[in-house]
This record gives structure tokens, C-alpha cells and sequence, in this order.
């Protein structure tokens, strides 16, 4: 719009140029004519001219009379309003990728989801480590006298040692003390001679069995038993000659052996300790 009304202003402009020039040219022969009056020469009218000239004609343009000065040029007009969005142009040419932004900040935790199908059977495990079994817990001894019983209603000190790894059965009281309680089984196999034997097993004080043997004269006889006893961590067992020395023919030697044994058959094993 600014570019039209530049071409209106240099129109008008040129027009009123044009109109100077003419008012100039016309001073000019009007000199020319005023000269020629001055002279004493009459100056022959136009024909056809019968409007006297010094007299201005209302009927033409004020440009034929006389000449103004250019007006400033107007202040420019309003701008135009916005002309139609033009066609899309056609699509450009795919650009670089750009760099990677910055990480997010993490963002709210959601909902639980609904629970999926079930899976299939996975492998199986790895084999678990070694339990506690009865296996696991040990105790036994096996031991015999080498010589006659001196004395009676004490325990009798077995001395000699067949098995006694653990070391439950001690030969200086010649009890044997449980440090795994649990079931035991008790057994004894004596030698009888030179007179009567009576034997009695001991647990913590209290009789559990008598074995009696009666000698017969110029003869070795033998007398045993056995039990099984549930122990407890302490109990003590024992055997010992029961009454007065005339009961006391539990004998050994070289060649005959008077033995006392136990074992272990099966621990009492505490039930946050059992395998599931």
C-alpha cells in the first residue's frame, strides 16, 4: 500500500511541474509583448480572442493564470488489510536428526496393573545343601575289665577300651554321661567266676535291670543283658556290683573278657532343627 501512494505523490508531483513550466513560458511572451508596446508598435489582437487578457478568466484552471508553490506531501494512509494466506508449499526435504535432550525427571509411580496370566513351570532348583540327619550326631563306646571286681555297690571302672572316640564314657567314674540325648541301647556280656554275681544297671541313681548268675564250681559262666533307654543331656548310666562280696564274681583275664557297651540309635532332634 505504501508503494501505491509513493506512484500517487510522483503523478501529482509531475502535473504540477508541468503546470510551472506552462506559467513560464507565457511570462515570457508577455515580456516579449510589453516590450513591443513600449516601442510605439501597436500589437495586433488575436483574432478570434475577444476576452480582454489583463482580466483573468474564471472558467480555466487557476494553473493558467497563476502558479503555486508544491503542498507537502500527505501523511501515509492506513496500512491495508491482510492479504489471502497463500498455498502450502511443497513438503522440504527430511532434516539431521538433532541431538539427544536432557534426561526428565522421573515421573509419578503408577497404578498396579492387573495380575498377568499364569506362567509355565520354571526349572528346577538347585539341589539344597546337606540337612541334619540322625547320621550327624554320633555316640557309642565299647569297653572291658582286665581284672577281677574289687569292690561292690560302686560303679565298676571298665579300663580297657575298645571304642571311645567320643570320649562320653569316662573310666575314672566309669559312668557314661549323654551330651546328644536321645534313644540308646545298653548291653553287657560279664564273665562269672570264683563265686555268685549280681550286677545291676544304673541311670542317675535309680536301678533299671538285675542280672544274676550263680557259679557253678570248676566252671566259667557267663551272665549279660540289655536295654534301651531314652536320655536326656546329663543322665549318667553305669554298672556296678549289687549287694556284698559275695556277690561280686565279675571277673576277666587274658583269655576272658567282661565288656559294657552302648550307642546312640536315634537323636531327639528339636523341631525348628527337623528338615521340612
Amino acid at each position: 500500500m505504501t508503494l501505491l501512494w509513493k506512484i500517487l505523490l510522483g503523478i501529482f508531483l509531475i502535473g504540477r511541474l508541468s503546470q510551472s513550466q506552462d506559467l513560464l513560458e507565457e511570462n515570457k511572451e508577455q515580456t516579449v509583448l510589453d516590450e513591443g508596446t513600449e516601442g510605439g508598435e501597436d500589437v495586433e489582437e488575436p483574432e478570434g480572442l475577444g476576452t480582454d487578457v489583463s482580466q483573468p478568466d474564471h472558467r480555466q484552471p487557476c494553473a493558467m493564470w497563476m502558479g503555486g508553490v508544491p503542498g507537502t506531501p500527505g501523511h501515509s494512509g492506513k496500512p491495508g488489510r491482510d492479504g489471502r494466506d497463500g498455498r502450502d508449499g511443497p513438503r522440504g526435504e527430511k532434516g539431521d536428526k538433532g541431538e539427544a535432550g536432557e534426561k526428565g525427571d522421573p515421573g509419578q509411580k503408577g497404578d498396579i496393573g492387573p495380575a498377568g496370566p499364569r506362567g509355565f513351570p520354571g526349572n528346577p532348583g538347585l539341589k539344597g545343601a546337606l540337612g541334619e540327619s540322625a547320621l550327624s550326631y554320633h555316640s557309642a563306646f565299647s569297653v572291658g575289665l582286665s581284672e577281677l571286681v574289687p569292690t561292690t555297690n560302686v560303679p565298676i571302672r571298665f579300663n580297657k577300651f575298645f571304642y571311645n572316640d567320643q570320649h562320653h564314657y569316662d573310666d575314672v567314674s566309669g559312668k557314661f554321661r549323654c551330651v546328644v540325648p536321645g534313644v540308646y541301647f545298653f548291653t553287657y556280656h560279664l564273665t562269672v567266676y570264683t563265686k555268685d554275681a549280681k550286677v545291676s544297671l544304673y541311670m542317675n541313681d535309680k536301678t533299671i535291670m538285675f542280672t544274676f548268675d550263680q557259679y557253678q564250681e570248676a566252671n566259667v559262666d557267663q551272665a549279660s543283658g540289655s536295654v534301651i533307654l531314652r536320655l536326656e543331656a546329663g543322665d549318667e548310666v553305669w554298672l556296678q556290683v549289687y549287694g556284698d562280696e559275695a556277690f561280686g564274681g565279675v571277673y576277666a583275664d587274658n583269655t576272658n573278657d567282661s565288656t559294657f557297651s552302648g550307642f546312640l540309635l536315634y537323636p531327639d532332634i528339636p523341631a525348628s532343627a527337623r528338615r521340612r
